[in-house]
């Protein structure tokens, strides 16, 4: 049977990816949907843009673009280095980057500039890194920042009444144009979850890789988790994203 799986973030953490991926059995039938922020967090950040740009080559892979892969893009392209992101993973990645050669880096830019800021399947299913704000939805959205940064979809669902979930008619019109809803971003550890987590129509497949958590995979039909170890465990001689300077939730 076909799959559609979507993946949290990995921030670095090419381990747990590859050790997610044979969990996941996939085969050519499948597709993978990636809900951004590659990079920036464990060690292995070049890492893992290579691996994923060579696992398209094989499998139908959907890649959706986060805040940080932003940042890196942006870096990649010119070669100044954003305060914020340097002191927020950056500079871990910007290290990764020493074994890479020069005609590599051109290929991730080119892989960074074709992500997609979100992407909406056959079934009115929306996949984007964060949110968006427009009511009239994301077609309409004036500040495509949004799309990696905005943090209100989430906190709007979450402290909905559990009594409107299942009346659709009752939903906010920011959730009314989508069937499902599937951000990263926000990690759902931040709420001492280490499972992807629903409220109304979104879920939030961001485990907490970059910190204590795990990377985690969702079968879109059937609801199934698929997880990694903890990615620390993985990395045990790295802070990953786990350090004071990096624990500010407002750059995940």
């Amino acid at each position: 049977m076909k799959k559609t799986l979507a993946i949290g973030d990995i921030h670095g953490g090419l381990k747990a990816l590859k050790q997610l991926i044979e969990k996941l059995e996939i085969t050519n039938n499948d597709t993978l949907i990636f809900l951004g922020d590659y990079v920036d967090g464990w060690s292995e950040s070049a890492q893992v843009i290579q691996y994923v740009i060579d696992l398209s080559k094989t499998y139908n892979c959907i890649f959706i673009k986060g805040n940080h892969d932003v940042w890196c893009e942006q870096w990649l392209r010119t070669n100044d280095v954003n305060d914020v992101w340097y002191h927020h993973g950056g500079k871990g990645t910007i290290e990764s980057y020493k074994t890479i050669s020069e005609d590599e880096k051109k290929q991730h830019l080119y892989f960074f500039e074709n992500m997609q800021l979100y992407h909406l399947d056959d079934q009115n299913r929306l996949f984007l890194h964060a949110g968006f704000t427009s009511m009239h939805g994301v077609e309409r959205e004036v500040h495509k920042e949004n799309f990696y940064f905005d943090r209100t979809l989430w906190e709007m669902a979450l402290t909905m009444d559990k009594r409107i979930e299942k009346n659709s008619e009752l939903y906010p019109n920011r959730l009314k144009h989508y069937h499902e809803i599937y951000i990263g971003h926000t990690p759902t550890t931040n709420f001492n979850q280490d499972q992807p987590m629903n409220a109304i129509n979104v879920w939030d497949v961001d485990t907490g890789a970059a910190f204590k958590g795990k990377l985690s995979a969702m079968d879109l039909d059937t609801k199934e988790v698929f997880q990694s170890d903890a990615v620390c465990t993985l990395y045990p001689n790295e802070s990953g994203r786990n350090s004071h300077s990096f624990n500010d939730k407002n750059t995940n």
